[in-house]
């Protein structure tokens, strides 16, 4: 709103009125007022919340060696999160900008739904929360909103880059003049690294580009289910999801700027994505958002951002990276995600293959992973095997927080350096 209200009073050269065409102003700005608001509002919401007792009510105290007692602790904080977000982008952002559109519907339908969660586990005192198919049929919905749109939008495009090579060398690379649509994205750590996934149909001929809008779609639709429930999981020590995910959102404010700017693409030999600099407002809010958020949710808590928070910030990490074309890097950039959906899925299966055989047996002490380093021995089922036991010792969370963060900063590191490594 501020955008446009300056952008109009810069026809009568009201001073300063330019600084708001600025890209780099505007996320400076974003920032600042999504921290701002992140921490003042969250003083007075996180006293709402005590004063109506929306308290956790659920945690498991017997699982930390520490004794550390978590309830009674306000929940839902997630929606500090998602209003620190939203106004700065309302005020700084593009409206009209489809990339913008796309974000502030996946804020609001994520948050919703993980409200929802919320609601149950709090209000209806039921732990299990919003039924798995619900939360499932809900990122599924949010992926088809998100693909179909990308693919039916003539806003969304790309100009991809194009090698000059003398002598067998490349001397120059320039972007194609023309804007097209394209199921392109890119591949980390390969010299022509863009993949087309309408090569996996190749064999439909003329309809091929068609179908490749499909596998898309569908692989759309698993990136945002599989990264919202991977930082659904990690949400289980103070300030470690909020801190995990402002590192990765750095990381791909980073890679939008310079997707959206035609020289920088150029120079770094990557595809020019028209109007995603809008996204670099909208990260700003999100990175400054968490952190303000932090200040109430680091150890020991005084706010947990509940499924209203994680799915959230999970689900925008997914679709921001969509965007960009830089799906392909999530493995890598998030991780930390991949690692705590990944030692749930095996512990389960682990768990089940070995009931059938009338065996009780685990893979970890106890999953998400972070859970297995806080785990005594004196904890374990006695009647069960563990493949894994080791460290003997166990950490403190604050510790095991700040080295995930650690983890995710190495990460969010390799991830930029395949912008060179090829």
């Amino acid at each position: 709103m501020l955008y446009y209200l300056f952008q109009y009073l810069e026809q009568f050269n009201f001073p300063g009125a330019r600084m708001f065409g600025y890209v780099s102003f505007r996320s400076l700005m974003a920032i600042i007022f999504a921290l701002l608001i992140s921490a003042i509002f969250g003083e007075y919401f996180i006293k709402l919340l005590k004063k109506r007792q929306i308290t956790e009510t659920q945690r498991d105290a017997s699982i930390d060696p520490f004794n550390v007692k978590k309830v009674g602790v306000p929940t839902i904080g997630g929606i500090i999160i998602i209003i620190a977000i939203l106004i700065p982008c309302l005020l700084l952002g593009k409206l009209h900008n489809i990339y913008m559109i796309l974000m502030l519907i996946t804020t609001l339908w994520l948050g919703t739904l993980g409200f929802l969660d919320d609601y149950i586990k709090v209000f209806r005192k039921d732990k299990e929360g919003l039924h798995g198919k619900f939360k499932i049929i809900g990122q599924v919905g949010l992926g088809l909103i998100v693909g179909l749109t990308l693919y039916l939008s003539p806003d969304v495009v790309i100009r991809e880059n194009i090698e000059i090579q003398q002598d067998g060398r490349v001397v120059d690379v320039v972007h194609k003049n023309m804007n097209e649509k394209s199921t392109k994205t890119t591949i980390p750590f390969f010299k022509n690294n863009n993949l087309d996934y309408a090569d996996f149909v190749g064999f439909m001929g003329k309809h091929a580009q068609a179908c490749g809008w499909v596998v898309f779609v569908l692989i759309t639709i698993f990136v945002v289910t599989a990264v919202s429930n991977g930082a659904n999981l990690n949400d289980g020590m103070d300030g470690m999801a909020a801190g995990n995910s402002a590192i990765i959102g750095v990381t791909l404010g980073i890679l939008a700027y310079v997707s959206s700017h035609i020289e920088y693409a150029q120079y770094l030999n990557i595809m020019y994505i028209p109007g995603s600099e809008e996204l670099v407002i909208f990260i700003c809010a999100f990175i400054g958002a968490l952190i303000g958020f932090l200040w109430y949710n680091a150890f020991p808590a005084q706010v947990f951002m509940g499924d209203t928070g994680s799915l959230t910030i999970g689900g925008i990490i997914a679709v921001f990276a969509i965007i960009i074309h830089k799906e392909l890097l999530i493995p890598i950039l998030c991780g930390i995600f991949l690692i705590e959906n990944l030692s749930v899925i095996l512990q389960v299966r682990y768990y089940k293959s070995g009931k059938k055989k009338g065996i009780k047996r685990r893979i970890f002490k106890r999953t998400p992973i972070h859970d297995h380093f806080r785990t005594t021995m004196a904890q374990l089922d006695p009647n069960c095997t563990y493949l894994i036991t080791r460290p003997n010792s166990v950490f403190h969370e604050s510790k095991i927080t700040v080295r995930f963060w650690i983890v995710t900063i190495v990460l969010a590191a390799i991830t930029i350096i395949t912008l060179k490594i090829r």
